[in-house]
């Protein structure tokens, strides 16, 4: 598996994916209905920020996004998102994945990372997370709308760089 710059060929393949996670609804405040213009202009980041891919044999196994979590003032600090579909996840994807974007990060001269918004029912991302160096700096109580669980609190997750 490599990690690389998503090119716009890629979107045929990273657009399902997308569509797959939106869709579960238990894991991202994502709109399942934003039509695909939307989906793009929310997923693909814009300089000064990075959107990537996981790759193996011509076959996009996961894709992520990081940048700067705000801007001006808070532009020191990045945050990331990322996406794997169900068939790749336990493959170590989402993990490059997350090492990717926090050298990166690193590499752009951010001084830390930020997540604002991990559903706490999400417990595999937290788990990786936590390993990672994260810590739980604060829960907005029942803020996402999980399909099975219902109202669940997301976490806003921080490591300095």
């Amino acid at each position: 598996m490599r990690i690389r710059e998503y090119t716009e060929a890629d979107w045929a393949q990273v657009r399902p994916i997308l569509t797959e996670v939106i869709e579960a609804g238990d894991t991202f405040p994502y709109d399942p209905a934003w039509p695909s213009e939307v989906l793009h202009d929310v997923w693909v980041e814009r300089p000064p920020g990075l959107t990537v891919v996981a790759e193996a044999d011509g076959r996009i196994l996961g894709t992520a996004k990081a940048g700067p979590n705000k801007p001006g003032p808070g532009s020191h600090v990045a945050s990331a998102s990322y996406m794997v579909p169900a068939a790749a996840r336990g493959q170590g994807v989402g993990r490059a994945l997350v090492e990717h974007t926090l050298d990166w990060a690193r590499r752009q001269g951010y001084a830390a990372m930020q997540f604002n918004a991990v559903a706490e029912s999400n417990t595999v991302a937290v788990r990786l997370y936590r390993r990672l160096g994260f810590t739980v700096i604060g829960t907005v109580p029942q803020a996402f709308a999980h399909p099975t669980l219902g109202r669940v609190g997301l976490h806003v997750m921080h490591r300095f760089l």
